[in-house]
């Protein structure tokens, strides 16, 4: 109930803004926005054409259109940077805290980076540089540089001092504790600054066993540490163990969500570049670059089975009915076995890391699936060919019927082998897992199975 309250609510923000666009109402438009949330108005503005984006980024405060531009997605982005001038791109972006700048600076032109960075107060412009040296994909590249920390030799009383002297407009769950020479030690929840007197030595309150990331762990690692402890922050250090930001909870929901959709587009044949702006033309460049190698692919598979038409005609053209359901079976069971594996390994679940103990448990399952649908497969063979016309003789059903089975069985065997190993074998040189569940490697799959089926089929029906 309340979802859909939410909808409702959203529908009628977006008539009210539709109304006042229309009447090029930009002052009540202000009015109505600015007492909205940055995310409702984020998804309003993904949906309106570039001339109301503009009418409605003249309406908005400037510390609100910064989280409009951060919240909405790549492509919308892409767009309003074009839209937008560059002084009033670097007034929007003035507003964001320095991690949400360096993002927002990544996705644009160095040369429009280079002139925004400049027109910024020295500090801050060093603070986004350091950030942007990171991988995107990084801790460091998704930390908030904002922390507080204090000394060992400090007391409570001095702690508290810093946080209220502290102009950061960030929630704290813990202050952080250094040594002389700034090498984190540990940290020190707020509910202890609260409860303790002010004398107490934070030497006294410090706990040692914090949980930290390094700035150079990718952001999978990142989500993974805080799912396994269920942490609300943790520090982030250099390689010289120097505290050198943290990161929230809420951040990393936002990298759970891109890796999942990172996942997903891949294991579909395309990728999430595709989300960078709204071009078709880009967006369908992107797929046939996926695409073009499983046309190839296909192309494969024709050879294989021209390779074979040489062969008694009966039999290849009785065998050849039944190609489709041998690749389309096999090539989904391997695709079933990849994605188990695919999702284990970016989860980092240690069952899911060691290959031993997902070999063992895939390949009895396989072997089921495999024995099930060789039976089945064979009993609907069977069924079919006694529908055709064709002398029984001259084809030799009780063959063919053998040998798609054994064929069925042996191509879901090879198929499941190949969605085991693959992701193992990509995660080991490098390459993203989840490509293994894509259509590339479910291209290769209908090759061999098709190569298998036909083989077998011939030899065994002749």
């Amino acid at each position: 109930m309340p979802e859909e309250q939410e909808q409702l609510l959203q529908q009628v923000l977006l008539h009210q803004v539709d109304t006042l666009l229309d009447a090029g109402d930009t002052a009540g438009l202000g009015k109505l926005l600015n007492e909205q949330r940055s995310s409702d108005i984020a998804e309003i503005v993904q949906i309106v054409n570039n001339e109301e984006r503009r009418t409605i980024f003249d309406a908005l405060e400037k510390p609100l259109s910064a989280e409009v531009l951060e919240k909405v997605d790549e492509a919308t982005r892409s767009e309003l940077f074009e839209i937008l001038e560059d002084e009033e791109l670097i007034s929007i972006i003035s507003h964001l805290d320095a991690d949400d700048a360096a993002d927002v600076l990544a996705e644009m032109d160095e040369d429009e980076v280079a002139d925004i960075l400049e027109s910024m107060p020295a500090a801050e412009q060093a603070e986004i540089k350091d950030l942007m040296s990171y991988s995107e994909d990084s801790a460091g590249g998704i930390m908030d540089p904002a922390v507080i920390s204090v000394t060992k030799d400090a007391t409570v009383a001095e702690a508290v001092n810093k946080i209220r002297a502290s102009e950061i407009d960030e929630d704290f769950f813990s202050v952080f504790v250094v040594d002389k020479g700034d090498k984190f030690v540990g940290d020190v929840r707020i509910r202890l600054l609260l409860t303790r007197s002010e004398n107490t030595k934070i030497s006294e309150l410090v706990e040692t066993d914090t949980i930290y990331v390094v700035a150079e762990d990718d952001q999978e690692r990142v989500r993974n540490v805080f799912r396994d402890n269920d942490l609300i922050v943790v520090p982030v250090l250099d390689e010289d163990r120097k505290l050198v930001g943290r990161i929230t909870a809420d951040r990393v929901i936002e990298v759970a969500d891109e890796e999942a959709a990172e996942d997903m587009y891949t294991m579909a044949g395309t990728d999430p570049d595709e989300k960078d702006t709204v071009s078709v033309v880009h967006a369908a460049r992107v797929r046939m670059t996926w695409l073009l190698p499983c046309l190839i692919g296909t192309g494969v598979t024709a050879l294989v089975m021209m390779f074979f038409e040489h062969n008694n005609h009966l039999i290849y053209v009785a065998a050849a009915a039944f190609v489709p359901m041998i690749a389309a079976i096999s090539g989904n069971a391997g695709l079933q076995t990849s994605t188990i594996v695919v999702s284990g390994l970016a989860t980092g679940h240690l069952a899911a890391l060691k290959l031993s103990q997902v070999f063992t448990r895939e390949v009895r399952i396989a072997l089921l699936v495999a024995l099930s649908c060789g039976i089945l497969g064979g009993l609907a063979c069977s069924v079919l060919i006694n529908l055709k016309t064709t002398p029984a003789e001259a084809v030799k059903p009780l063959q063919l019927v053998f040998a798609f089975g054994m064929a069925m069985f042996s191509a879901i065997m090879v198929a499941t082998t190949l969605g085991l190993f693959l992701p193992f074998l990509f995660r080991r040189v490098g390459i993203d897992p989840a490509i293994s569940s894509g259509p590339l490697v479910t291209t290769a799959n209908d090759s061999i199975s098709v190569a298998i089926y036909m083989s077998l089929a011939l030899l065994l029906a002749a």
